[in-house]
């Protein structure tokens, strides 16, 4: 059903898969369409997706790092991404936003500091400077209330400008980003005005009025589509503060819908706090956990309601579609991770699906850096990181089952190679299956389940239970080496104990500490088997040398994980070096302010969570070509395993 053409406005889209808006970074310095840009929303409409987003284009100059659409220069690069988007059937949207600070007021007192600066007068810079920097809040908690009507008015007609920047490249929509200033003033939260913009419900969607009123003039042609923030419950309180409650939203959608707008995309409201709040990582918010806001929409207007929120599979898709709770999905995680998503579930051909880790997409969208899914190699770099075809097909070994190896055997395989894989245990997936097992992180498993069902069909072979000898390897022309890592131990008196455990073999269910449990590293994998051996009732405390628990974890997940881990009273040692381990307690040092102590913390099992060290592989006597990739190279994340083992196995021709 979500391949099924729908029609919205006076256009007809080809399917029901949206990209929504999402800030990925690829973006030019001055908000043009650049390569990076160009490149990623071309190859989304070349794997299927119907409407294509263009998240938070800004109408103005601003310093913020988004896409921009406020001067005519920009107009022929956002041509060329709609014509490319065109090419492949696909329609394509900029999502207008206005910054959540005084964007204008900040510009121009940095140019005048500049000034001030090239005329040498260092204190008047200074001040100036500062006054700018007074101004750049961020948060929108002040800018919502101290724009002028003057302001306002302005917006009003940079949002009209840039639509009509818009239709002149051929774009086919603009979607309001009823978020950010139009969601703040709408906001019962965040609006403490007492003008026209502040008050009565019809006060606070005024504005929000006024700029679909005025888009709908000056692009009548143009699907409008407008972005419906949600503030929706969250323990005994509100998630969300730039938005509306449930009721209050589709009000504004009936009226909306009165004055022109074609579409509407039903999600959590922002301003948070916590990116996480709007988009959820594994296991902190349930599958679907927006669709009711877009079904209770949908029962107010006529015109099609797009639905987002941990929508993972294209059953899911399929099925909230047939209800008739919504008329289009939002895919944005699951584009990033496979932007074949359409053409692959029409296909029946198996999809790679999103495990909402966050890693590579919403960290980096916090982080200012650019976003890299960590399940898909080529994310971040389309068309640049292609499989080709080999010139000569080779008979290819991969030996180790675990994330790299699978990547590399689906990549050999593709490139035409005749490909075996080699695994000593019974279970493909590597770490990849004792990652699955802490709190929250069950869906790390999706992660395998792709390579368990593509390999097959592109005729990749399997050898469980198996470590090749020379010989063997030597029958091929080109051999992979996967093999992995192990759980490295800290070599302190004590460590050989029979209580001394470590952290992977507690996680793969190997040993079953109980009792009075100190887990030695507070990274992020002590830190999840500290949060896995709580929840079996042990007492736990972790003993870590750094300042920080998990210092390696998405901020979308850290909140949830430390309280967790307060909830069962996890005692953290920060700053705490492990000295020796008795029979039934650890001997530490603890640094605090430049002075140290030892303190002893009862202990009946010690868990070992220090880190890894490449597994070694004996390449004595073994003629074929060799590759290494993966964590017996250097041990690191799933990430930077996927691409070492997709740029290994390209390399074989």
């Amino acid at each position: 059903m979500f391949n099924d053409p729908i029609r919205v406005g006076s256009t007809t889209l080809k399917n029901r898969v949206v990209f929504p808006p999402l800030t990925t970074g690829y973006e030019e310095r001055d908000g043009s369409i650049g390569k990076k840009s160009f490149n990623f929303y071309r190859r989304l409409a070349q794997g299927g997706a119907g409407y294509i987003v263009l998240g938070d284009v800004a109408p103005i100059n601003t310093a913020s790092p988004t896409p921009k659409l406020c001067s005519d220069a920009q107009t022929a690069s956002f041509k060329s991404l709609a014509d490319a988007c065109h090419e492949y059937g696909a329609k394509l949207s900029v999502q207008i936003f206005y910054p959540e600070y005084d964007a204008v007021g900040v510009g121009k007192l940095i140019m005048q500091s500049r000034m001030l600066a090239m005329q040498g007068k260092k204190e008047e810079c200074e001040k100036v400077t500062n006054a700018a920097y007074a101004k750049l809040h961020h948060d929108m908690l002040c800018f919502v209330n101290e724009a002028s009507e003057e302001q306002l008015d302005e917006i009003v007609g940079s949002f009209t400008a840039c639509a009509l920047r818009a239709k002149a490249a051929g774009i086919d929509a603009v979607m309001i980003h009823g978020d950010r200033l139009i969601g703040s003033l709408c906001s019962p939260i965040l609006n403490k005005r007492t003008d026209q913009y502040g008050g009565s419900f019809e006060n606070r969607t005024r504005f929000a009025i006024r700029i679909t009123r005025a888009l709908r003039a000056a692009v009548p042609d143009m699907i409008l589509d407008y972005k419906l923030p949600v503030i929706t419950p969250a323990d005994g309180g509100w998630r969300g503060k730039g938005g509306l409650p449930l009721e209050e939203a589709v009000e504004l959608a009936r009226l909306l819908e009165k004055e022109g707008v074609d579409m509407f995309h039903v999600a959590q409201a922002n301003h948070t706090g916590n990116m996480g709040d709007t988009i959820p990582a594994m296991g902190t918010r349930k599958y679907g956990w927006t669709v009711y806001c877009a079904e209770a929409v949908k029962k107010a207007v006529s015109v099609p309601v797009c639905a987002v929120g941990r929508i993972t599979t294209e059953t899911e898709a399929e099925a909230v579609l047939a209800s008739g709770k919504c008329d289009l999905v939002g895919l944005g995680r699951g584009l990033l991770c496979d932007p074949d998503f359409a053409l692959k579930a029409a296909a029946g051909e198996p999809v790679r699906h999103c495990i909402f880790c966050n890693k590579g997409c919403t960290d980096a969208i916090m982080n200012r850096t650019i976003c890299r899914c960590v399940l898909n190699a080529e994310n971040g770099d389309e068309y640049d990181r292609v499989i080709t075809k080999a010139e000569t097909a080779k008979k290819v070994a991969v030996v180790g089952a675990g994330i790299a190896g699978l990547e590399a055997a689906r990549v050999a395989a593709i490139k035409g190679h005749d490909v075996t894989v080699y695994e000593k245990t019974l279970k493909i997936g590597g770490q990849m299956n004792i990652s699955c097992i802490p709190p929250r992180k069950g869906e790390m498993v999706r992660g395998v389940n792709y390579y368990s069902e593509i390999l097959p069909k592109l005729g990749v072979k399997f050898v469980m239970g198996v470590s090749p000898d020379k010989d063997t390897l030597n029958g091929y022309d080109d051999v992979i080496v996967a093999v992995g890592a192990k759980n490295m131990t800290l070599p302190v008196p004590g460590a050989d104990g029979v209580n001394v455990v470590s952290a992977w073999d507690v996680l793969e269910g190997k040993c079953t500490p109980f009792g009075k449990v100190s887990v030695i590293g507070g990274g992020l994998v002590g830190a999840e088997t500290a949060e896995y051996l709580a929840s079996t009732g042990c007492e736990v405390s972790i003993i870590e040398m750094l300042p920080k628990i998990a210092a390696g974890e998405s901020s979308t997940v850290l909140p949830d994980m430390m309280a967790d881990l307060n909830s069962h009273n996890v005692r953290m040692h920060v700053n705490t070096r492990l000295m020796s381990i008795g029979r039934d307690s650890v001997t530490c040092a603890v640094t605090a302010e430049g002075k140290e102590e030892t303190v002893e913390i009862p202990s009946d099992f010690v868990v070992m969570a220090v880190g890894a060290k490449p597994n070694a592989f004996d390449t004595e006597g073994i003629t074929a070509r060799l590759h290494f990739c993966g964590d017996c190279v250097k041990p690191a994340d799933i990430s930077a395993a996927v691409r070492a083992a997709y740029d290994e196995a390209n390399s074989i021709s």
